[in-house]
Formats: C-alpha cells, sequence, structure tokens
C-alpha cells in the first residue's frame, strides 16, 4: 500500500515539472515574430530576436511541432508535399530546399508563397501557426535527429519519425553536383 502511494507521489511530482504550454502567445512577442528579416535574395535570414528569447520554441518543443503536423493536414500541404517526398509540390527530403532549410526561409515561404505555385497563406494563418507549420515542415526535412517530436500517426508509417533525421536516410549522396540556385548539393 505504502509503495502504491510512493508511486503515485512520484507520478504527481513528475507531472508537476512537465513541460509547460503556453496556448496564446503575447501578442507583442506574436508581432514581433512578424519581423524578420530577408537576404535580398528572399534565401535566408535573421529571426525575431523573440524567437531566440523563447529558446527557439518552434524547433524545440513538441507541442508546438504537434500543432505544425495538425496544421500541415488541416491546409491540405500534403496534396502537393505528400508526406514529404514531394508530388506536385517539391519534396522536403531530396536534398535540394530552393530556398533554404532555415526557419525564416520556411516562414517566409508560407507567409509570402513562392512563384510557380506555392500560394501564400499569411490572411489564412496567425503568424504563430505559420512558424508552427514552419518548424514541422523543417522536422520532415531534417538531416539530423532532434529531441522533440510531433505527434505519432495513426495510419500506416510510410517513412520514420519526424525527430530520426528522415531526409538523412532517404538521401542518396552519389556524385556532388551544382545546384543552378544554391551551389553544391548538401
Amino acid at each position: 500500500m505504502a509503495a502504491a502511494f510512493l508511486l503515485v507521489g512520484v507520478g504527481a511530482w513528475l507531472g508537476w515539472f512537465r513541460q509547460a504550454r503556453e496556448l496564446r502567445t503575447d501578442p507583442p512577442v506574436a508581432a514581433d515574430l512578424d519581423q524578420f528579416r530577408l537576404m535580398p535574395n528572399a534565401i535566408s535570414g535573421t529571426p525575431p530576436e523573440s524567437y531566440f528569447a523563447q529558446g527557439k520554441l518552434y524547433e524545440t518543443d513538441a507541442y508546438n511541432l504537434s500543432q505544425g503536423k495538425r496544421l500541415y493536414a488541416w491546409f491540405g500541404c500534403s496534396t502537393c508535399h505528400g508526406d514529404g517526398r514531394g508530388g506536385v509540390g517539391p519534396s522536403f527530403l531530396d536534398g535540394w530546399w530552393l530556398y533554404g532549410p532555415e526557419m525564416v526561409s520556411i516562414v517566409a515561404s508560407i507567409r509570402d508563397g513562392r512563384p510557380h505555385g506555392m500560394p501564400a497563406f499569411h490572411d489564412r494563418m496567425t503568424i504563430e501557426q505559420i512558424w508552427q507549420l514552419a518548424g514541422y515542415v523543417q522536422t520532415i526535412g531534417s538531416y539530423t535527429p532532434k529531441t522533440a517530436a510531433p505527434s505519432r500517426n495513426d495510419d500506416k508509417q510510410t517513412r520514420p519519425a519526424e525527430n530520426r533525421g528522415p531526409a538523412k536516410i532517404l538521401f542518396d549522396e552519389g556524385p556532388a553536383g551544382v545546384h543552378p540556385d544554391q551551389g553544391p548539393s548538401p
């Protein structure tokens, strides 16, 4: 009986120290997330200071990655990008990120759209949702495993989990060619 009380006590104590979840970002912080700077060629750039102050929350927080995964399904991203292997839209797993794999580039692509098919979502999503979706998209094409991961799918698994570096597994290095927009392959 004492062991059961001890187990419940330890479980309650561990539950108290679980990862904190903020269900809504403060308005000044959310407004600052929209103030990132892109390079002149619209590839890469500098995230806002609040992104670093929060500890790169949208890349490292399981809750935000799960929200990004939900948004990926909800906004129909899989109709163009599939499960990350592409289709009508570009693949996240082939090693070629036309606008770069950095968070700022992915956020800019989602927010403002890109030529040749990527629509802008700035009028359909909040900036925080855009950052959450970008964090999830980055995990799909990640070359290094991450500690945090979104929730699992209930359907059959067609590829490794997002936090296991699936792009590294599927990328065939082959001869190092030159991509006309980005230079040598990764």
